[in-house]
């Protein structure tokens, strides 16, 4: 049943600095290398993007938006999507974010199924968060620390092998 449905993920993160400001270059200079190497992982299927390339321009409508970052994008698994984020360059760049990135005390990441062939939208993103948030973890949305699969069972899967930083 699983190429029934895809796996959609948002995360965000808020700017510790100006995006032109010295500090951010080094996630800036990483930023084309991470995604494309996301356009030719195995399993991946879509990924906002504006017309640079990437997500740096989109924002959520709100108060405290403007200093957001968004990366959403849609994987044919979690295993696809786990092996991306930790199995590739993209975990070095997650080692680092502390450089950039201010910790957050909402939930910066939500996973949930979509039917295969549906983008989501920046408003189903935003819910997944929110749902999150004030449920935690449900088969609606949730996290790598606790996974449902498509038909809302919950999922244990074995521990990944991270890239070593």
């Amino acid at each position: 049943m699983m190429d029934q449905f895809h796996l959609a993920q948002i995360n965000i993160a808020r700017m510790m600095f100006a995006p032109e400001a010295s500090e951010m270059k080094g996630f800036y200079g990483a930023l084309d290398k991470v995604n494309a190497l996301a356009d030719r992982a195995d399993g991946f299927v879509w990924r906002l993007q504006g017309d640079g390339g990437d997500a740096t321009d989109f924002r959520f409508d709100g108060v405290g938006a403007e200093d957001l970052l968004i990366n959403m994008s849609v994987w044919q698994s979690v295993e696809s999507l786990r092996a991306y984020i930790y199995q590739t360059v993209h975990a070095n760049i997650m080692a680092r974010r502390e450089k950039w990135f201010a910790h957050m005390d909402k939930p910066n990441l939500a996973l949930w199924w979509v039917k295969a062939g549906h983008i989501p939208t920046l408003a189903e993103a935003q819910n997944a968060l929110r749902l999150l948030e004030i449920n935690g973890p449900t088969a609606a949305a949730f996290t790598f620390d606790c996974i449902f699969d498509d038909q809302g069972q919950r999922l244990t899967l074995p521990p990944i092998q991270k890239l070593c930083a």
